[in-house]
């Protein structure tokens, strides 16, 4: 009898205590299985990735969109699939921008100009002559700088990994050469809905006119606006030079590209899953500046065949107009803070030593 009393304790209570302790538990276990159902899982699961940007598949930008997709599918072992959309097919820097934010798309790589109606720091970017060459903005956009302005992109359902090169703007038109800061006088010139852009190019004399980047050929073609300013390498790739005479090799602007995934995307992502990207993005993004600088010699050389006239801005020039200029710059420093914009400064200064 004690021998059955003691089978029966072990077969029927134990299990029922151990049913108890799964299922009851008090707020332990329930706090548990909430967190894990809206925790990402772990793992890489199938996913369909939409990334747009506003240039062409041949431009650096392009093919650097191009080998991000192709890491990412190595990675993941065919499992997270990134669809290229080029030339604006999803619409322009803020359309894709606002897309990311709302959930219906999830990577673009827009320039930071666009951002700055959101979060004002990042017009720290559209201040001309502040840099001489890409080393140093590599040095100020990869710092602590950089990396401050990504943190404040998920306030804004944004996430930014990275930083990749547009590079240094110049000027084409179709009236004269720009070689000193008096030859701006009276060109209408298309910039981006920028308002440090506008306000320095109207000191310099010259009437800015903002308009989407998909609009610029036709109105260069119609002469609707004299010229432009941008990239050699978009110049080229947008084929500007087929309406544009003159080329002003001015780089008065470095132009960053930021790397940004939606928030409600990357939310939804395992831990695999987003380290897949940030790697993907930094190994891409190496690859596209480096592109991008040959890229941009080869478009100078093939733009000056292509029967465009080059003249180089002089070291003295672009002194005159950065000192034209200063009162914008002045001007924005407060607005974004004298701060932020000292610690940009510096850095750059420590790089030239």
């Amino acid at each position: 009898m004690k021998k059955w009393t003691r089978k029966w304790v072990v077969g029927c209570v134990v299990p029922a205590l151990l049913l108890l302790a799964g299922c009851g538990g008090g707020g332990g276990g329930g706090s548990a299985s909430t967190a894990s159902s809206s925790a990402p899982a772990s793992g890489i699961q199938e996913r369909t990735i939409k990334a747009g940007i506003g240039l062409n598949e041949d431009h650096p930008e392009g093919q650097g969109l191009k080998k991000f997709a192709e890491l990412v599918s190595e990675k993941s072992g065919g499992k997270l699939k990134v669809i290229p959309y080029y030339a604006a097919q999803l619409g322009d820097d803020k359309k894709m921008t606002e897309a990311l934010q709302a959930g219906t798309q999830e990577i673009t790589i827009p320039s930071t100009s666009p951002l700055v109606g959101d979060i004002k720091e990042y017009a720290i970017f559209d201040f001309p002559f502040v840099f001489n060459e890409e080393k140093e903005a590599h040095a100020v956009l990869d710092g602590p700088l950089g990396q401050k302005l990504l943190e404040k992109l998920p306030a804004h359902n944004l996430i930014g990994l990275g930083y990749w090169e547009n590079g240094f703007r110049n000027l084409t038109n179709s009236k004269h050469p720009v070689a000193t800061a008096e030859d701006f006088k009276g060109l209408k010139i298309r910039t981006m809905q920028n308002q440090v852009h506008l306000e320095a190019f109207s000191a310099l004399g010259a009437n800015p006119s903002p308009m989407a980047f998909s609009e610029v050929f036709s109105a260069l073609e119609s002469r609707t606006v004299d010229g432009q300013e941008n990239p050699l390498a978009t110049i080229k790739s947008n084929k500007y030079n087929e309406v544009q005479k003159y080329l002003s090799v001015t780089k008065h602007v470095y132009t960053p590209f930021v790397f940004l995934v939606g928030k409600k995307f990357w939310d939804k992502l395992s831990p695999e899953e987003q380290q897949i990207l940030r790697d993907a993005a930094a190994e891409a993004g190496k690859y596209q500046r480096e592109l991008n600088q040959t890229e941009n010699q080869k478009a100078l050389d093939e733009l000056k065949a292509a029967g465009m006239e080059v003249n180089e801005v002089s070291a003295e020039e672009k002194a005159r107009m950065q000192e034209i200029i200063k009162p914008v710059i002045d001007k924005f420093a407060k607005e974004i803070g004298e701060d932020l914009v000292k610690e940009m400064y510096d850095e750059v200064a420590k790089v030239r030593k």
